[in-house]
């Protein structure tokens, strides 16, 4: 199967990546939203990226208004009927999801291919909501997905090996490289990051040291690029508390369970670099994920 149209669902941070890489690669992209302001925030969002990409030289000006223009912003559910591939981008949330891929469902051809960009919620759970879950696959992209260079092709028990084939041959057709997993919560790196970065903000709750010695002995110790409180923030405290919930619903291992600070600070609003506040203080970003 050639994937050649893509629709989005969700043009948040992800959402809006995903649509710009996808773009610049030449397919024809169509973003959905729920209302007027977050369409025009997903279009923001994609103008300023582009420009961010212009002014560091990574594109001409020609490019980015020749992947702007590959783009369609909407509302309507309806224009996303000659989708080859659906990518689901909303919010962390199993009910949304599946609620959101239920309609979807409804409105492309029954052959057209759905994939969501869950970070830790397994694929078969959202698959039961569609009709022949053989077309479902995670494809977990990471943020900022125009930087990043990794997708994790997350493979269901339904889905059929011409899911996967297409599914990664799209992924590499956008620039990305793919890697293929199993589905359970947390797929690859999410079971292999969490409990790293869960045991820095204990550490860090527990006042065993500064949020600086923390992040500054990972990065000069370990070479990492940068530290996981600094991490947590560039993630979103938010989103990472739903992947510890959901990982930890799996497993019941106590090193995936998000410690109470994580609790606090997300009741707070203090959700990381989008909100301006989390483990460090940042300038708040005009256009929010």
């Amino acid at each position: 199967m050639t994937i050649e149209r893509v629709a989005v669902l969700g043009g948040g941070l992800m959402g809006s990546g995903i649509a710009e890489v996808t773009a610049a690669a030449g397919l024809r992209v169509v973003v959905r939203e729920i209302d007027d302001d977050a369409l025009a925030a997903a279009r923001a969002r994609v103008e300023a990226s582009l420009q961010r990409a212009v002014s560091g030289g990574k594109r001409t000006e020609d490019d980015a208004q020749r992947t702007l223009e590959q783009i369609r912003f909407t509302l309507d559910v309806s224009e996303l009927a000659d989708a080859d591939l659906v990518i689901e981008a909303v919010p962390e949330d199993v009910d949304l999801k599946t609620r959101v891929l239920a309609d979807v469902a409804e409105v492309v051809d029954p052959q057209t291919l759905i994939a969501s960009n869950t970070s830790s919620i397994p694929i078969a759970q959202l698959a039961a909501s569609v009709p022949d879950p053989a077309r479902v696959l995670g494809l977990h992209f990471f943020s900022p997905v125009p930087v990043m260079g990794l997708v994790e092709v997350v493979v269901a028990l339904d889905t059929s090996a011409e899911t996967v084939a297409a599914g990664t041959a799209f992924v590499e057709r956008v620039g990305k490289t793919a890697i293929e997993t199993k589905d359970r919560s947390g797929f690859i790196v999410n079971m292999l990051l969490v409990p790293y970065l869960m045991a820095a903000v204990r550490m860090y709750e527990e006042g065993f040291a500064t949020r600086e010695a923390i992040d500054q002995g990972m990065k000069l110790g370990c070479g990492h690029p940068m530290g996981p409180l600094a991490l947590c923030d560039l993630i979103g405290l938010d989103v990472l508390y739903s992947v510890c919930e959901s990982l930890f619903e799996e497993f019941k291992e106590p090193a995936y369970a998000p410690p109470p600070l994580m609790k606090r600070m997300v009741a707070s609003g203090r959700l990381g670099r989008k909100t301006g506040h989390g483990f460090y203080e940042y300038r708040r970003a005009t256009v929010s994920a």
